[in-house]
């Protein structure tokens, strides 16, 4: 094996990690070539460039295309955050040479938007219209591989502590319940009491993905009533997708109770009058221990925290 520090410090050029993390994303040499705008065998010829290097197949070939190794797999998590450092020193620049005041991306979980999210990013804006705020919506498991990898700032989000980690940081900002929503003319809301879980476990369900504590909670609550949950189900951690769901499809819906005050206030959902007693993690922020923050970043995080006081939510 040849020395791989020398290769990580001193050979890798800028253009071998970009062909590593394009070979990595498209699984094929054609379109990676494409997407770099090179031809074919010129990516064939820098990848056994970089494999001579190494001393090591990264990537292995054939006819469905190409796979990292196990080798590739971390080189390839080595050029994503390489490369990302260098987006985020190249942002910087510009914007102190611009005279903006730079840029974060942050991921967010369904829980923390409309309200936390939204209001803090307002709060930022009002202080700093110039930084630009990149938003990607998604779960944990989708997030936190690009926080480690610094293609996130900072995630906000529930604290979920089946995915605490010694790499990660974390701040609890509030406790944020769950409440049960349906669109305004569902049957539901014209009985005359209160549905029991009993009518619920017949409907069609939107609900978080199985790992969310949200989700395990919810199918407890239908043991605890003798109930088997509900099997029509849609698994998602987008809410759009969980909007759709519940306006075109009629399905009951299973979200944050600041959420569902929000859209209820703009006419799309309507709460059902049912009590939902789970104890969940707090609502707060995720960064990598030990990372520098942007300055944009460290802004943001101070704005969240000021926007949970307008929230009106339990620290």
């Amino acid at each position: 094996m040849s020395d791989t520090d020398r290769v990580l410090r001193s050979n890798l050029k800028l253009r071998h990690l970009q062909l590593l993390v394009a070979l990595d994303e498209f699984r094929h040499i054609g379109r990676a070539a494409e997407f770099l705008s090179v031809t074919q065998p010129a990516v064939s010829k820098t990848l056994a460039e970089i494999e001579r290097m190494f001393d090591l197949a990264l990537f292995s070939r054939s006819t469905r295309g190409t796979e990292p190794t196990p080798y590739g797999a971390s080189v390839v998590r080595f050029a994503r955050s390489v490369l990302a450092d260098y987006d985020r020193t190249r942002d910087e620049i510009a914007a102190v040479a611009s005279g903006a005041a730079g840029r974060t991306h942050v991921g967010a979980m369904v829980v923390a938007m409309p309200g936390l999210l939204s209001d803090a990013i307002a709060r930022l804006k009002a202080q700093s219209a110039q930084t630009s705020v990149l938003v990607e919506e998604g779960d944990l498991t989708r997030l936190l591989p690009r926080l480690r990898v610094g293609e996130l700032d900072l995630i906000v989000g529930r604290l979920e502590p089946g995915y605490a980690a010694p790499d990660l940081e974390t701040e609890a900002l509030y406790e944020e319940g769950m409440a049960i929503v349906v669109r305004p003319e569902h049957p539901l809301r014209r009985l005359e009491k209160p549905p029991g879980w009993a009518e619920l476990a017949g409907q069609a369900w939107v609900v978080p993905p199985p790992w969310a504590s949200s989700r395990i909670k919810l199918n407890q609550m239908f043991y605890q009533h003798g109930l088997n949950p509900p099997v029509d189900l849609i698994e998602t951690a987008s809410f759009l997708a969980t909007l759709c769901a519940v306006r075109e499809r009629g399905c009951v819906g299973f979200v944050a109770s600041q959420v569902a005050r929000h859209f209820e206030r703009e006419g799309l959902l309507a709460t059902l009058d049912v009590e939902v007693p789970i104890a969940l993690p707090p609502v707060g922020i995720i960064t990598m221990r030990g990372r520098m923050r942007t300055p944009a970043s460290e802004q943001l995080i101070a704005c969240l925290r000021d926007a949970v006081d307008g929230l009106g939510a339990r620290p």
